[in-house]
């Protein structure tokens, strides 16, 4: 049994996606250099990130983009989002919990495509936004 594919003529504005949670870990900032090959001693080095002033090692913005953006596609389908962007607001930090929140702002058809804009927020459990964008899927 399949999950109901979201529709154009089903969504709303103001509909909101299911909120996805994760707790950045010290093993995601290494996994994510490992992947991504962003050896940046301030997301793995401790001693280097408090060497430079910072409280603590923190986290790579395009793996906070890229939770928010698993979280726009497990909402819109993959394949189906046509534009995404976010301002990165905070920086991220080890045992946080971050949280998606994606929110329909507009419904339009141009050019044949029936579009759907939506507001994309990542913030930790304290409300503070970590991300913050807007992005616009393209539904059937």
């Amino acid at each position: 049994m399949g999950e109901k594919k979201l529709s154009f003529d089903d969504v709303k504005v103001g509909d909101e996606a299911p909120v996805i949670t994760h707790t950045l870990t010290r093993t995601d900032l290494v996994k994510y250099a490992g992947a991504s090959g962003d050896f940046n001693p301030m997301h793995h080095d401790e001693v280097a990130a408090q060497a430079a002033g910072q409280p603590s090692v923190f986290g790579h913005g395009m793996f906070s983009m890229g939770l928010l953006g698993s979280a726009l596609t497990d909402y819109v389908g993959v394949g189906n989002v046509t534009r995404y962007q976010v301002r990165f607001a905070r920086q991220t930090w080890p045992d946080e919990v971050l949280s998606s929140r994606i929110v329909v702002t507009g419904k339009r058809e141009k050019n044949g495509k029936r579009l759907v804009d939506l507001a994309v927020t990542l913030s930790n459990a304290e409300g503070e936004d970590k991300l913050v964008g807007e992005a616009t899927a393209a539904l059937t």
